[in-house]
């Protein structure tokens, strides 16, 4: 065979393997279409709307996508399976799961006690006898840098309670600042603290969001809402989230690889729209219907910006799309091949 006849072949074949790896480097990039077009498969269908006062519900259906079952924070710390820990860091804290499941923490997971109360700030796994690990937090009190009345201050007891409102969400979530986190706390106070008169007094002189949740005149009002949807779920096999709007306008939606994890925090869920559609209330005005296509095109929109991928753990990576008016974040597991568990979709504007 003739040289030129060799450097002919040897440069197809040098072309073949370039494509080869650009190919396969495309695979394993995070932020390219392949991972755009998985990110789009939801196909949800569903129902409703269930709507009291000013807050709307559309229930969202589809199949689960796993089998692994987990404990939720709220669980684990009931049942002493977990343990939460004050570092003396405003945005960090430690967590040790003492159990043998996997424990789920969820962004916006408030923990009581400390020298603060805190918000988790990123969806979290712990996985059994993690040993100590940091989690990434948020103090929703800023006025307290000490024990609270008998609260232990070195550990956190519980988390009953979730962060409300969408401008808090964001300021956790998309802006990661502590003042805007602050800032937010004080404006859903004081929203709160107009729309539930009996309760202005306490909400205004306190700076701790878990106390304002916990005051029993804002528990009241919440109730309405409360246990007028709690039951929606109930005798739904294939329910896996939730979409809400209040005052007729789209706010988020949360929805997760299971029905058993969806239905484990949905009161929670349920409560915190609750407290949201309370402080957003305006009794002067007729919340219009909302109807069921623009949920979907809120769910279909949400999903098809640019993927950046963050790598929270060596097993949880948070995927996130935003454009102008939606940002959309997906928790993913590498113990079940990267699959997500949960998904939430914010309306900004």
């Amino acid at each position: 065979m003739k040289p030129k006849h060799l450097t002919t072949i040897a440069f197809f074949c040098l072309l073949i393997v370039s494509i080869g790896l650009f190919i396969n480097a495309m695979a394993q990039d995070p932020s390219t279409s392949r991972q755009d077009t998985s990110a789009g498969s939801s196909n949800y269908r569903l129902s409703g709307p269930y709507t009291h006062g000013n807050l709307t519900v559309f229930l969202v259906h589809g199949k689960d996508l796993t089998s692994k079952t987990f404990l939720t924070l709220q669980e684990a710390l009931a049942q002493k399976k977990v343990r939460v820990y004050e570092t003396k860091d405003v945005n960090e804290l430690a967590i040790r799961n003492i159990s043998n499941q996997d424990i789920y923490v969820q962004a916006g997971d408030i923990v009581r006690g400390g020298d603060q109360d805190r918000m988790i700030s990123v969806d979290f796994i712990v996985p059994p006898r993690s040993g100590r690990m940091p989690i990434a937090a948020f103090c929703v009190e800023s006025g307290r840098w000490s024990k609270r009345g008998n609260e232990e201050n070195a550990e956190f007891s519980s988390s009953a309670n979730m962060i409300a409102t969408k401008d808090l969400k964001l300021a956790a979530k998309r802006e990661r600042s502590q003042e805007a986190v602050w800032k937010n706390v004080k404006v859903a106070q004081d929203k709160l603290a107009v729309n539930v008169v009996a309760a202005a007094p306490a909400l205004l002189n306190t700076s701790s969001f878990e106390l304002s949740l916990d005051n029993s005149k804002v528990k009241e009002t919440t109730e309405a809402y409360v246990k007028q949807l709690s039951g929606i779920v109930q005798d739904k096999s294939d329910v896996i989230g939730y979409v809400f709007a209040i005052n007729g306008h789209v706010n988020s939606a949360d929805v997760y690889a299971s029905r058993a994890l969806f239905v484990k925090l949905w009161p929670k869920l349920l409560n915190a729209s609750a407290v949201e559609a309370v402080a957003e209330l305006n009794k002067d005005v007729e919340p219009k219907a909302v109807a069921s296509e623009t949920v979907h095109t809120f769910l279909a929109d949400s999903e098809k910006a640019r993927a950046e991928a963050r790598q929270v753990t060596r097993r949880v990576k948070v995927v996130t799309r935003e454009d102008d008016k939606n940002i959309f974040f997906e928790t993913q597991d590498s113990a079940a091949n990267d699959g997500w568990v949960h998904r939430n979709y914010i309306r900004k504007q």
